[in-house]
């Protein structure tokens, strides 16, 4: 019988301590929840080295046309094109280059950090570029070929390696297959130096070529200012 009473005795004093346990977890949660939306607001003002007044004006503009105009668009972005004076613009211009430069610097290091890693432990493979693959470097040309089933895509290449380009190829009929990119470029002696140093980079085809390429194949493409030129085709 005293075996019996133990477990309903313990599920008696255990009771209160759950429950109180319960309640502080409530209490904690509840506080957090209070606390969250200012201190959330706070961090992502911050991120962008703005005022809680001016990154709440960036989400009430958002919420309105401009959203809808250019989803997606950074704070400082909306807030200079939405400028109130000609100060402000200026304000929000200087603000988006000093975090564009930041930005670029960063990447640049770390892709100097992958070339350097391609060089220790793949010396003899081709980098396929993976860290751009849904747009091309502004300013530098795109071309955009097949493997099979199309001599002028020779051509063409052969064309833009002898004069030296600045490229990123796109290989439409890759599938996504790493294997298959860099054996086409064995094959076109497409030069493993000028990969390295990205003068050259290799690509899946995401899509571009049916948003830009017109068609045509294979097209050479270059993106200004204005937005996307045919160079070639």
């Amino acid at each position: 019988m005293k075996r019996q009473l133990i477990i309903p005795l313990m599920l008696l004093f255990s009771l209160p301590v759950v429950a109180a346990n319960n309640i502080a977890n409530s209490e904690i949660t509840h506080s957090q929840n209070e606390n969250s939306p200012s201190q959330s607001l706070q961090a992502q003002a911050k991120q962008w080295g703005l005022s809680e007044d001016a990154y709440q004006r960036y989400q009430q503009l958002m919420s309105g046309p401009r959203g809808i105009q250019s989803p997606g668009l950074d704070p400082l972005s909306v807030l200079g094109i939405e400028a109130r004076s000609a100060t402000e613009r200026r304000e929000y211009a200087e603000k988006w280059v000093k975090a564009e430069f930041a930005r670029t610097e960063k990447e640049l290091a770390f892709q100097r950090e992958i070339n350097a890693a391609w060089q220790r432990l793949y010396p003899t493979i081709l980098p396929v570029n993976i860290g751009n693959a849904d747009g091309v470097t502004t300013g530098r040309f795109a071309l955009f070929v097949r493997a099979k089933d199309c001599p002028t895509c020779e051509t063409r290449l052969a064309a833009v390696l002898r004069d030296n380009r600045q490229v990123d190829i796109y290989l439409v009929d890759s599938q996504g297959n790493d294997n298959t990119l860099r054996q086409w470029a064995s094959d076109h002696h497409i030069p493993l130096e000028k990969v390295r140093t990205r003068q050259i980079t290799l690509n899946h085809d995401r899509g571009n070529w049916l948003r830009f390429g017109e068609g045509l194949m294979p097209v050479l493409l270059q993106q200004r200012e204005d937005g996307w030129h045919i160079a070639a085709f």
